[in-house]
């Protein structure tokens, strides 16, 4: 079995989701593994990871307007704030979905469905760097 890890920075525009697909599938391709399995790690608390719908705009934005609804920046009900009124917010909503993703890689590429794409979500409201992980093991 062979080994294959990369690391990309990502940089957000604040609570949004930003589409990686191809930056991980140029990784998958480079690391020359026909079969195998890429992970997908986000090295953050208030960001996460998606695999969604990547043909109708909309989507990414009704699933942002749905976790702002969710949990508000500013709710009091928290008492974390140590960076802002966004920051427990960020951690809840990060909390749901993913910080880590498992793509079987077949034929030396990405398995994915026709209308799937890797996101990057962010859930903070300020521009961030933003740190993946991609590695691929497989022969």
């Amino acid at each position: 079995m062979r080994q294959y890890q990369r690391t990309l920075t990502l940089n957000t525009n604040g609570q949004g989701l930003i589409e990686f697909t191809k930056e991980t599938a140029d990784i998958v391709a480079a690391s020359r593994i026909v079969t195998g399995l890429a992970h997908v790690f986000c090295r953050h608390t208030s960001a996460s990871l998606l695999i969604q719908e990547n043909a109708d705009p909309d989507v990414r934005r009704d699933l942002v307007a749905f976790f702002k609804r969710l949990v508000p920046d500013g709710d009091p009900l928290f008492i974390h704030r140590s960076e802002g009124p966004d920051d427990m917010p960020a951690h809840v909503k990060a909390a749901p979905t993913e910080t880590a993703l498992a793509i079987p890689v077949g034929g030396g590429r990405l398995m994915l469905g026709t209308w799937q794409g890797i996101y990057l979500f962010e859930h903070r409201t300020r521009p961030h760097r933003r740190s993946v992980v991609v590695h691929v093991v497989g022969e």
